[in-house]
């Protein structure tokens, strides 16, 4: 079963994520309000996958994503935020290391689909 840290500032957006995942193989194993939060999880937790948003009210996503790779090069990162039309953010994102990017409103389906081929959840 793979572990998963969901990063994202709303508490709605992170149950949306939750929802996907139901029906896979997918443990959450921790949740991050903020991107200091996320990092400091990702330390203490080490989660197989991590969930990010990129514009949070408390914390860059992108500085978190930067954190997280600085502990561990491969970190499994897939960013899902609200980044529409915003090209540079999302080739940034690649840029640190994402492996993903998803735009809000998240499609369950292509996120599952994504995970189960990706990471065989």
């Amino acid at each position: 079963m793979k572990t998963m840290l969901i990063v994202d500032d709303s508490a709605y957006s992170r149950t949306l994520i939750k929802q996907a995942l139901t029906k896979l193989n997918v443990k959450i194993i921790g949740e991050a309000e903020n991107g200091k939060e996320g990092v400091e999880k990702y330390i203490k937790l080490v989660p197989d996958i991590v969930t990010m948003d990129l514009s949070m009210y408390d914390g860059d996503g992108l500085e978190a994503l930067k954190g997280i790779m600085e502990v561990n090069s491969n970190a499994a990162v897939v960013v899902i935020s609200s980044i529409g039309g915003q090209e540079l953010i999302v080739e940034e994102a690649l840029k640190l290391g994402a492996k993903k990017v998803f735009d809000k409103p998240l499609n369950n389906e292509k996120f599952a689909q994504y995970l189960k081929e990706t990471w065989s959840v």
